[in-house]
Parts: C-alpha cells; structure tokens; sequence
C-alpha cells in the first residue's frame, strides 16, 4: 500500500544519528511500495542538501538516492483543503500539505514531525510506525 512520505522521515536517511528502526523500516518499504509526496517535498530535500553540503554533513549523493526510490509527486492537492487543515488543526501550510493527501486519498503517514503526527492522528490518518 503507498503512504504519503515527509521530509522529515526522508532527511533521517541521510544522517546516520537520525536514522532509527522506523526509518530504516520506511526505507525498505520503499522497495516494495511507492510514495506519495506534495510538490513542496523536493524543494525541501534540496535544501536540506544545500544547508547540510555547507557544513560538511551531507553530499548530493543523497539526492541520487532519492531519485532512485520510487516517489510520485501529487498532482491533486487542493488549496482550499490545505487551508482549512491549516485552520482545523493549527498547522502550517506545509506540514498541511502532507496531510491532505493522506486524507484525501486514505493513505498512511510516515513523519518524525510531532505536530504533524498529531494532527494526521486527529483527522484519522494512519500513522506507520516501527
């Protein structure tokens, strides 16, 4: 079954003192399922590796990685929905962009963000776990 995917579980893969066994179990899911990920998710990992090249923690390599897992970006996402998750659950917009289509098309969420899980919990979504 695909699962939405958020930046903050898709960073964890990159440094080894983020990784733990629910991320280790995403990734491999990943050999088996696909992703479902907002526009947004891209432009996060590309600065997470522009921040982490500058300190000398991360290469691009890790982008041939992500490029290499099986990743559909979501071409449905609606705005008026973003917004009112936002409203509904005290959000910002781009963690709402995770959200909502894991909402809309019943999917599980895998995130490490806290305010994030809470809120998908609220709304009935399905959080992966370890």
């Amino acid at each position: 079954m695909p699962f939405v995917l958020d930046a903050s579980m898709a960073a964890s893969w990159a440094f080894g003192d983020e990784s733990s066994t629910l991320s280790q179990q995403v990734l491999i899911r990943l050999t088996r399922d696909y992703a479902v990920v907002p526009a947004l998710w891209w432009f996060e990992m590309l600065n997470i590796v522009a921040m982490n090249e500058r300190r000398g923690r991360l290469s691009a390599e890790f982008l041939a990685l992500l490029h290499g897992l099986d990743i559909e970006v979501d071409q449905s996402t609606d705005q008026a929905v973003i917004l009112s998750l936002v409203r509904e659950y005290r959000l910002t917009a781009y963690d709402a962009a995770y959200l909502e289509p894991a909402v809309r098309e019943r999917l599980p969420l895998a995130t490490f963000d806290r305010e994030l899980a809470k809120a998908a919990q609220q709304a009935g979504v399905t959080l992966l776990t370890a």
